[in-house]
């Protein structure tokens, strides 16, 4: 009889159906005395663990802390950011740390943290 490539025995195992699969892992356990949990646990982490991770392509900015000294500047730099009232932007300022806008490019969202940075506040990115 000749031997089978492991190709050969992957690809006869690939057709199965799910049931014949656990059936032939079951009878492996058998004649083997072996436990095939850790290998079957393995392979479904190792295919996802392969797969391209999706990139972000939209963030929130947040304003994290401001400089008390340079408080004016950062609401400044808010409402012109976010076309809001002088009240609303102090409000929002003043209630930091603090989601300013959601769904910015990664462009913008840049652009939008060097303002705010350069006006006296801190500014991260999510």
């Amino acid at each position: 009889m000749a031997a089978l490539t492991n190709e050969q025995i992957l690809d006869a195992i690939a057709s199965m159906t799910v049931l014949e699969a656990s059936e032939l892992v079951k009878a492996m356990e058998e004649k083997f005395g072996v436990t095939a949990a850790v290998a079957v646990a393995a392979a479904p982490g190792a295919a996802a663990a392969g797969a391209p991770a999706e990139e972000q392509t939209e963030f929130s900015v947040s304003l994290d802390s401001f400089d008390a000294a340079k408080k004016i500047g950062v609401i400044k730099a808010v409402k012109a950011l976010t076309n809001l009232g002088l009240g609303e932007a102090k409000a929002l300022v003043e209630g930091a740390p603090k989601v300013i806008k959601e769904g910015l490019s990664k462009a913008d969202a840049d652009k939008w943290i060097a303002d705010i940075e350069a006006a006296g506040g801190k500014a991260s990115k999510k």
